[in-house]
């Protein structure tokens, strides 16, 4: 009788896990079962909450139910693990996702990876024409970790990263691969230590689209970081970016997120009008340890900075057309800072459907819930944290903060110096602006930059104030701020910073020290400070 009852429990769970219709159906049609989630502004639907268990389907009936490696997976799928974090990770700190697919990603893998470039880390210039690798350089940012990264206390300022050469003028397409430069670095990613911190400008797409493939004939190519987590924070053009869980965009004034393990593909978002001559470019911060997190609240209460139900996860979407499933593509791999290729005989995105936590997201920054003081004084600007990564040398250190200073509210009474004051942290300060300007660092117009260091920092530029760097508002800036009694709340709008805050002591890459939009006369913009003891100033 019970080995009846087991045969009879079997077979319900073997129907229920089996698919509804044929195969052969419509790969995107909606599913019965699971319901695709609303549409975005940018008309693709995505998964709401942040750190929330999702499950999502592009093929109706092809999500196995009350199971997640069934020995017959529905649709004749594959199931697979995506593992983010040990299996002996605490509840609330583990993350995974089972991935449900037309072939498992260790198919194709005898092709073995091969190390891009040459041995100065340099693009390589012999590369083999067949597999289209002769555009990668060595290593991800074109930084040797051990030879171009030096310490420099000094405080460093840069403009906006210039676009890069036109295909025309060089023969080659600058992706979002090439057209990365590392800034700085700290640890070690082999030993899951440190951080990094790029800047990128590229005109090319990975893949110009995933229905249609390079239409030069090139390979597209796809990528995975198998030594952190990417924060990818743009500054000029939307980005179009394809993940195994589904597709997602991010404009400027958004950041996105793509943990550790996950192949992605960078693109341009088409019929996006950007300026500077169709030029994409931004800054993203890498993580070898751990995950991002929604920092704690503490005494703000319950809501407040980054709302958890504004994070937006992709939905499930594959490759659908046969003739572009099965052509042939390269999987580049981001291995100890180092980058290798191989040739795959089809697409990654071949995901059917997908349940779990581990995922890619994304997040509008004009969604932030500002905290401010609205009696006297300007707080920590750690009140204005949007994503934190732990693992920092202390209790309440982190290895990393994402940070921004959003439009908002300045509310203090009458003799509040409203702009951050001067300052020394243990913290490593990495900034960069958005768009329009920083009330710490305001510049004239007209004003030159280049060599004398005056007050200022435009969008797409960056500045540097290592651990225990002094820093603080420009001269002019200061007294400006000390001139006006600010009898009045005012808002600030007039533009977007943020800030990449880690707790570990960066070296400066190469680039960084020699590139010609470093700003050398930087710290002239506090020579101006001059001691007015005992007189008060007006």
């Amino acid at each position: 009788m019970r080995s009846q009852q087991l045969s009879a429990f079997v077979a319900a769970m073997a129907e229920r896990s089996s698919p509804p219709s044929s195969p052969d159906a419509d790969a995107d049609a909606p599913s019965s079962s699971h319901s695709r989630p609303p549409l975005a502004a940018d008309g693709l639907p995505y998964h709401r909450g942040f750190g929330n268990a999702f499950e999502s389907e592009s093929y109706p009936g092809s999500l196995p139910v009350g199971r997640n490696n069934p020995r017959l997976v529905p649709c004749g799928l594959y199931a697979e693990q995506l593992s983010g974090t040990a299996f002996t990770a605490p509840r609330s700190e583990n993350r995974r996702t089972w991935l449900y697919r037309v072939r498992p990603s260790a198919a194709g893998t005898s092709s073995g990876f091969r190390p891009c470039g040459g041995e100065d880390g340099k693009e390589d210039t012999e590369g083999d024409a067949e597999d289209d690798a002769s555009g990668l350089p060595q290593t991800f940012g074109c930084a040797d970790w051990e030879s171009d990264l030096r310490l420099d206390p000094d405080p460093m300022r840069w403009g906006p990263m210039p676009p890069p050469p036109k295909a025309e003028d060089n023969g080659k397409k600058v992706t979002f691969l090439r057209g990365m430069r590392t800034m700085l670095g700290s640890g070690d990613p082999t030993c899951k230590a440190g951080v990094a911190i790029y800047v990128y400008a590229f005109d090319a797409n990975m893949s110009d689209d995933d229905e249609s493939g390079a239409s030069d004939g090139a390979l597209d190519t796809h990528m995975y970081n198998s030594d952190g987590d990417f924060l990818i924070v743009p500054q000029q053009r939307t980005l179009a970016i394809q993940t195994e869980m589904g597709k997602m965009t991010a404009a400027p004034g958004e950041i996105c997120v793509v943990p550790r393990g996950i192949v992605f593909t960078v693109n341009l978002l088409a019929n996006d009008g950007g300026e500077g001559g169709g030029c994409a470019r931004g800054y993203v911060l890498e993580i070898f340890r751990g995950h991002f997190a929604l920092p704690e609240l503490g005494p703000i209460g319950s809501n407040g900075l980054a709302n958890a139900r504004d994070f937006l996860h992709p939905a499930a979407h594959r490759v659908s057309d046969p003739s572009v499933a099965e052509r042939a593509c390269l999987i580049v791999n981001k291995f100890g800072q180092r980058l290798f290729v191989r040739r795959k005989s089809g697409t990654p995105y071949d995901v059917v459907a997908w349940h779990g936590n581990y995922l890619p997201f994304k997040y509008d920054l004009r969604r932030f819930c500002a905290i401010n003081s609205v009696t006297y004084d300007h707080p920590d600007p750690s009140i204005y944290t949007v994503l934190t990564a732990r693992g920092g040398d202390e209790e309440g250190t982190a290895l990393a903060d994402f940070v921004i200073f959003p439009p908002r509210v300045m509310a203090t009474d009458a003799n509040t110096f409203r702009p951050p004051w001067f300052h020394r942290n243990v913290m490593t300060e990495f900034m960069g602006l958005i768009y329009g300007e920083y009330d710490a660092k305001k510049r004239e117009s007209g004003e030159s930059s280049s060599e004398e260091g005056g007050g200022g920092f435009v969008p797409g530029g960056a500045s540097l104030h290592s651990i225990m760097t002094p820093h603080g508002p420009d001269a002019e800036s200061y007294h400006a701020a000390v001139r006006n009694p600010c009898k009045e709340p005012t808002k600030f709008e007039g533009g977007l910073a943020f800030m990449f805050e880690t707790s570990a002591m960066c070296r400066v890459s190469r680039y960084a020290r020699e590139c010609g939009q470093r700003e050398r006369g930087y710290a002239r913009c506090w020579d101006r400070l001059r001691g007015t003891f005992p007189n008060p100033q007006v």
